[in-house]
């Protein structure tokens, strides 16, 4: 990153992207008739989801022309999380866009920016409700400007844990074990259906635990807003050598910290990884 620029200003931009983007999306849906289509048959997408796509990679590519960008909709090739040479952003456009078709709340903008690998700014705008999570590496996290932190839950029986489910059904079985053990030893189950606010939540205490298998543009904003809110992520199975823990998608688990170790423990029993 250019010396001239702050990665408080990176994430001022990001946030500045992702309350216009938010907009845009807003007024989509209420103003005019969505259309939708799919992607490899099974994932719902929308007109706004690239609109707001080019939106957001326009704008990046105009005030950073040297800078790469992994996005879902117009860019979602994983291979540019594992070159490390130039500075990344990764952007999901609309994170919850069934939600997002159906008229629900839980939509959200996620931009975050990456150096080496390593996510340094993250923003994550829910336009409906109008809130804004963000995190610049070392500065702690915010919610519409005010700091937040984890639950500090302290065992998993009192835990009200998120996921969410894969829209191809051919291999459901070790998510389902999964989720029949959690369901046994946590409080309850919330399906949001975004899984950047599901860990925003986490961040923000309206959850305890959140685990899945996602995207880098998913979850590498929220990850970062999670960590600076005191919530301890990583992974329940393991991540391949060489690849950058903070955009590695499978097997994600993000918690208050006293009952990330022992969730854990049951994710990993009830996948067959012990």
């Amino acid at each position: 990153m250019s010396d001239t620029v702050s990665l408080r200003a990176i994430t001022d931009f990001a946030e500045q992207l992702a309350l216009e983007a938010g907009e845009l999306i807003r007024r989509e849906r209420d103003e005019n008739t969505l259309r939708t289509d799919y992607k490899q048959q099974t994932e719902l997408v929308t007109h706004a989801d690239v609109m707001a796509d080019e939106f957001i990679t326009g704008a990046i590519r105009k005030r950073f022309p040297d800078h790469r960008i992994l996005s879902e909709e117009t860019m979602p090739d994983l291979s540019q999380a594992e070159e490390l040479d130039t500075p990344l952003w990764i952007v999901d456009p609309i994170d919850g866009t069934v939600n997002y078709a159906y008229g629900h709340p839980q939509v959200a903008v996620s931009i975050a920016y990456a150096e080496q690998g390593r996510v340094r700014a993250g923003v994550v705008h829910a336009p409906f409700p109008g809130e804004t999570f963000r995190a610049t590496k070392g500065e702690g996290a915010t919610l519409n400007g005010r700091a937040i932190s984890h639950s500090g839950a302290t065992v998993p029986r009192d835990a009200l844990f998120a996921t969410g489910f894969p829209y191809t059904k051919d291999s459901l079985g070790p998510l389902v074990a999964r989720l029949d053990a959690m369901i046994h030893q946590c409080r309850d189950l919330r399906r949001i259906g975004s899984a950047a606010l599901d860990i925003c939540w986490v961040a923000c205490g309206r959850l305890d635990v959140y685990y899945e298998n996602v995207s880098p543009w998913d979850f590498a904003a929220a990850r970062l807003i999670a960590l600076e809110a005191g919530a301890t992520a990583g992974h329940f199975g393991s991540v391949p050598e060489g690849y950058p823990a903070d955009l590695y998608g499978r097997d994600i688990l993000i918690s208050a910290p006293a009952i990330w170790a022992p969730v854990r423990e049951i994710l990993r029993k009830a996948s067959g990884y012990d």
